[in-house]
């Protein structure tokens, strides 16, 4: 499509000069657009296709920036950005020194907030509203757009519990599409559908209840309702409430019929839809794959395996469990902390749980693994996904802080494995019978080999794998990154001058083992695809320090910096621990 509006408009400014009647060839327009790169370059697709009316409607309503717009999550946030001045930069969406795939304050003055882990829109919103309050500012609109899985989460509705009892100028927009990675789930679901069916009294309106002024449903692609209702809600005072129902994937047939695979599909046809097949067989499995396919194997064995998702269950493949024993595996919505409680409530009466919860998520939920896990040393099984550099979602979805924040925790075990079968060994073991919870970290991405479903072994708890023999350089690694290690050691001239360690268990400390690297070794290098600080080279050096070892140690991993998105390889690549970079450090060591 010749894009001839679209091409005209470089910040809502640009937008409001418009009538009313150019909107919907906007709209198809600013659809296209997306679909073109998305398409060639990847990133999030359904939810950004979904909003394009409201995107625009918002900008064309609200005098943005001036008007504060919360995006919650903010994958659904591209319409958004090729609208504030980032349309020709677009290419480079989630790339390595291209825009960021979510909304970020420094990168433009129409990110009023940082996002990209859910249901903080509304606390956000509200705390900018009373600020403006404080300021004498009582003309500034500030708006909050959440989702329908998004606002079931615990923080969503703090935010709103708070607002009901303020004068603040907010409006909360409630885009309800019943969907947010995976169907949404739970008893707010079934409310909110009774009420676009018509069968829920307006006198029994929840929102209504906790003091806002409420309506809808309204349909969210129809531009003139959107519109009015907007101008409507701008020339009230107080908290707000816009229901809207949008279709996810809209405008791409495919997407709207399989709004799972097409929330991030990857490449695909932008003419056809269709998703490009990428060639698969005789690969590596996916860990994620490695660990939904080997709990429902242990779960058929056995009965009292439970797995918990907080709304993961596709990208964590719990998926599998849930179509083998869908009475025992349970998706309790965009909750880490409900997820992490339920986990320990079930622990107590002899159930083994197996919480599986993306590393960055896991953060949510910090104060319910110390206080309700680890504090009553309940034996709960983390799993967590995407450990380390995740690549193109960028800083706020790197699980890079799980070590370090771990760490420091008592009664608990942490293990990474450096491979998929190790995976599959600790995920046996696990469930064997652990005195303490234990927190399994993986990474995103395929594995190292093809062969890994082979009969169940139990890994020694707290013992270290010797992997190479050397004489005078001891290399110190945890998880999959020892990969990258003996890569990178393979073919040195000096090859022989070094040893390599696989520590997958970072707590406890295989102490023996470190004895003898200590006492037989010149100089350490610790590795590891988490924050040096805190991590398991802090560990390797309280170690060094408390047995008065005195031997030169250099800590390699994350340093004291948010990484932003690129490639898994460019962000190994930045942080010093991608092979060829580890190359670099062995040759300059060796001499």
């Amino acid at each position: 499509m010749q894009s001839t509006l679209l091409s005209t408009i470089n910040s809502p400014a640009d937008l409001r000069k418009l009538s009313p009647e150019q909107l919907p060839q906007l709209a198809a327009e600013l659809r296209a657009f997306i679909i073109d790169v998305v398409s060639a370059k990847g990133g999030h697709l359904g939810a950004s296709l979904g909003v394009v009316e409201l995107t625009i409607a918002l900008h064309y309503v609200f005098n943005t920036p001036n008007d504060l717009l919360v995006w919650d999550v903010g994958h659904q946030a591209y319409g958004h950005k090729i609208l504030t001045g980032r349309r020709d930069a677009f290419e480079t969406n989630r790339r390595l020194g291209g825009i960021s795939g979510f909304p970020k304050r420094d990168e433009s003055i129409y990110d009023t907030f940082g996002t990209g882990h859910s249901s903080t829109s509304i606390s956000a919103a509200l705390g900018m509203a009373i600020a403006s309050k404080l300021q004498g500012d009582v003309t500034k609109n500030h708006i909050a757009v959440i989702g329908d899985a998004s606002i079931a989460s615990g923080m969503a509705f703090e935010g709103l519990n708070h607002a009901g009892v303020t004068d603040a100028n907010l409006l909360v927009i409630l885009n309800d599409n019943a969907i947010g990675i995976d169907p949404s789930v739970g008893a707010l679901k079934h409310y909110l559908t009774q009420v676009k069916e018509g069968r829920n009294p307006s006198q029994n309106n929840m929102i209504s209840s906790l003091n806002f002024d409420y309506t809808g449903p309204i349909d969210g692609h129809d531009f003139a309702a959107l519109i009015r209702e907007l101008q409507r809600l701008k020339t009230i005072n107080g908290p707000k409430f816009l229901h809207i129902t949008t279709t996810k994937g809209k405008g791409l047939k495919q997407a709207e019929e399989d709004q799972v695979r097409y929330h991030a599909p990857g490449k695909f046809d932008k003419l056809t839809g269709e998703v490009l097949a990428v060639a698969e067989d005789h690969l590596p499995p996916k860990y994620q794959d490695v660990f939904g396919l080997t709990l429902t194997e242990l779960a058929a064995q056995n009965n009292k395996i439970i797995g918990i998702t907080p709304a993961m269950p596709s990208g964590s493949s719990m998926k599998f469990m849930m179509e083998a024993f869908p009475e025992r595996a349970i998706d309790v919505g965009i909750a880490e902390q409900h997820a992490v409680t339920l986990a320990a409530g079930m622990a107590t009466q002899g159930i083994v749980a197996y919480c599986n919860i993306y590393s960055t998520f896991l953060q949510r939920a910090y104060d319910q693994v110390i206080h309700d896990v680890a504090l009553q040393n309940l034996p709960v099984i983390f799993c967590l996904d995407r450990a380390g550099l995740v690549g193109e979602d960028g800083a706020t979805h790197h699980g890079v802080f799980d070590i370090a924040y771990l760490n420091c925790i008592p009664n608990l075990i942490i293990f990474a494995p450096l491979n998929e079968t190790e995976l599959r060994n600790i995920l046996y073991t696990a469930q064997l019978g652990l005195p303490h919870p234990i927190a399994l970290r993986y990474p995103r991405g395929r594995g190292e080999g093809t062969n890994w479903q082979l009969p169940f072994a139990p890994i020694a708890i707290g013992k270290a794998k010797q992997l190479k023999q050397g004489s005078k350089i001891a290399v110190l690694s945890t998880g999959t990154i020892g990969n990258n290690v003996t890569k990178a050691l393979k073919g040195l001239p000096n090859e022989n001058l070094f040893s390599h360690w696989h520590f997958g268990f970072i707590k406890p400390l295989d102490e023996a083992a470190l004895h003898e690297v200590f006492s037989t070794h010149e100089k350490i290098i610790t590795i590891e695809d988490g924050v040096v600080t805190g991590g398991f080279g802090t560990n390797i050096n309280t170690f060094a320090t408390t047995h008065n070892y005195a031997l030169k140690i250099k800590n390699l991993g994350v340093s004291d910096a948010f990484i932003e998105h690129g490639s898994v390889e460019e962000l190994q690549h930045l942080c010093g621990i991608s092979v060829k970079s580890l190359t670099d450090v062995f040759s300059l060591e060796q001499d």
